[in-house]
């Protein structure tokens, strides 16, 4: 496991990463979901796709990976861009799982792989909107326990600038730019997700030219029981990017 520090914006963040198959020249980047790190996704592909230099980061604000910034995904995009400049290596293939998908489509590598990534809005069920609005009305009283109360699971235990930047990129809409992704792109979808549903997964392969979608068994971190039949998938799909 190593470090990095890479300014942006005048901030300064310390970036965890782990290499893996070092000596290879082609290079995988994988990044992880919202509220997770470089560990699971590992955990899932460390010991796959021996052909390609694996780089697991932990993003700004996770793992082992400092933020004192408020951002949206585009600065999470710029500082991993930032990150692979400072490693002097472009990414033959950018995989991503959840809020990971969004950074990886914005870097635009040859061979794209989302893993029930994230970008299409899904309504939110009557209970999460009550609690939105409530939280919306009550936030001028400034009670502190008001955030507690009604906080997503997805943002226990965050500092203000996480729970902002959270804020940030749960609600944008992203179809601008999977339209514009000009490689080959591979989608690997749970069947049963229902954080990023199938339907989404549906419309993003519609958006993109060059896109397949792979609906495997699972929920939202499926990619953990199939990452075999993953692995093998991108040496056939990606090999001639």
């Amino acid at each position: 496991m190593a470090s990095k520090e890479i300014t942006y914006k005048e901030h300064a963040f310390q970036l965890s990463y782990e290499l893996v198959n070092s000596s290879q020249k082609d290079v995988l980047l994988v990044l992880h979901g919202w509220g997770s790190n470089k560990e699971i996704m590992k955990q899932a592909f460390g010991t796959l796709l021996p052909e390609y230099k694996h780089i697991y980061l932990d993003m700004p604000g996770f793992g082992r990976s400092s933020n004192d910034m408020v951002l949206e995904t585009e600065d999470y995009a710029q500082i991993v861009r930032l990150f692979l400049g400072s490693m002097n290596v472009s990414p033959k293939i950018c995989m991503g799982h959840s809020f990971g998908g969004k950074v990886s489509t914005l870097l635009n590598p040859s061979c794209l792989v989302l893993l029930s990534s994230s970008g299409i809005l899904v309504p939110k069920p009557l209970g999460v909107r009550i609690k939105i609005l409530l939280t919306k009305v009550l936030a001028p009283l400034k009670f502190s326990f008001i955030r507690k109360m009604f906080a997503s699971k997805d943002v226990e235990g965050m500092s203000h600038e996480m729970y902002e930047t959270f804020k940030n990129v749960v609600n944008e809409e992203f179809e601008q730019h999977f339209g514009k992704v000009a490689g080959t792109a591979l989608l690997f979808w749970g069947k049963e997700d229902t954080a990023t549903p199938l339907w989404t997964a549906k419309k993003i392969e519609k958006m993109i030219s060059d896109a397949t979608l792979y609906p495997l068994d699972g929920d939202h971190f499926f990619f953990l029981k199939h990452a075999d039949l993953i692995a093998q998938t991108i040496t056939q799909q990606c090999k001639d990017q």
